[in-house]
């Protein structure tokens, strides 16, 4: 599993790095494994990670006199 203070990004890089080892094709079974299970663990830890900072965008609305917030919506002009 990643580490608790491994980066997104870092974990990201080196996501990209085990997919272009895996279709280099020259890895042997075993190693495509290992591989595939590394991978597994850090797409869980990065949509952790995005969905940790999901939840921390929130637009601040005024209507009325009130302030509420609102899920961050990226299609949403503001």
């Amino acid at each position: 599993m990643p580490e608790n203070n491994q980066s997104f990004e870092k974990a990201l890089e080196r996501l990209e790095q085990i997919v272009a080892e895996m279709e280099g094709g020259k890895l042997t079974l075993e190693k495509m494994i290992s591989h595939f299970e590394e991978g597994s663990k850090l797409v869980k830890f990065c949509s952790a990670k995005l969905n940790e900072v999901e939840k921390k965008i929130e637009l601040l609305l005024t209507k009325d006199g009130q302030v509420s917030t609102v899920p961050f919506d990226p299609e949403r002009e503001t």
